[in-house]
């Protein structure tokens, strides 16, 4: 078992491959400050270097996922919201955008577990994982135009991914709460749990028993399937084949009995 602990606020704790990651500011709703932000990327970067995380999992501590981004305490410090918002020309992404992506850039799944409020930034961060388990009665809420702001953490791609950009359009701009329930049914969520946390864990481990490197692309090939031709696809589809066709070969020179099959 290994822990980090990059904010107060942030904290990752890994056992048995799977990664626990929370948002631990529950007096306030786990509401993000601007450490915060910097603490996901780190810790998305920690992970993802780190050869023994199979699988991530994504939740709040107490009784929410989070309320989103605390602007009051984000407000008063100026130059850290204009030191955040410049982009990597690398990644493409500024702090706040990579708070969220930095979930799919992960080769291993992730899933989020919801309950309680899940609004502004609190639903991109849902957002960027692979998977969504959430609590029935938990509020989801494209949130931001009731701040007078618009959903700039990666929310305008992975949201019209998820829900089509007709939903999208209705649920960024009339910044409506919808319950876990509904949230299920439009797309926003994958499954309806009374413990998504415990859901959570469950799926990852249904999934860690499989092969890595499967896991890996095919979660990129899937990823990249939602932004390219078919054409371009099937090409991704046919390499990671071969990839994993030639791993398979070797395996069954060194052990025939590794292989399904008679």
């Amino acid at each position: 078992m290994t822990s980090l602990q990059l904010s107060g606020s942030v904290t990752c704790e890994v056992v048995d491959g799977v990664a626990q990651v929370r948002l631990a500011r529950p007096d306030k709703l786990n509401a993000l400050t601007l450490e915060m932000l910097d603490a996901l990327v780190a810790t998305a970067r920690s992970l993802r270097r780190d050869p023994c995380v199979r699988a991530v999992v994504i939740a709040g501590e107490g009784s929410a996922f989070c309320a989103g981004l605390d602007l009051r305490a984000a407000l008063r410090s100026p130059s850290g919201i204009a030191t955040r918002f410049v982009p990597r020309p690398w990644a493409g992404t500024n702090t706040f955008q990579e708070a969220c992506w930095a979930w799919r850039r992960l080769a291993v799944p992730v899933v989020a577990a919801v309950q309680g409020p899940c609004l502004g930034a609190g639903i991109q961060l849902a957002l960027g994982a692979d998977l969504r388990v959430t609590a029935p009665d938990a509020q989801w809420s494209v949130r931001e135009a009731r701040w007078g702001l618009v959903p700039d953490m990666t929310g305008t791609r992975t949201l019209t991914e998820l829900v089509g950009l007709d939903v999208a359009k209705e649920l960024t701009l009339t910044a409506r709460i919808v319950d876990g329930v509904q949230a299920q049914r439009i797309g926003l969520a994958t499954r309806v749990s009374d413990d998504p946390l415990g859901t959570a864990c469950d799926l990852v481990g249904e999934m860690v028993v499989n092969d890595r490197r499967a896991l890996a692309l095919g979660k990129a090939l899937l990823d990249q399937a939602v932004t390219t031709s078919a054409r371009r696809t099937f090409a991704r589809e046919r390499r990671a084949q071969l990839r994993l066709l030639a791993h398979l070969a070797r395996s069954a020179r060194a052990d025939p009995s590794s292989l399904p099959g008679r």
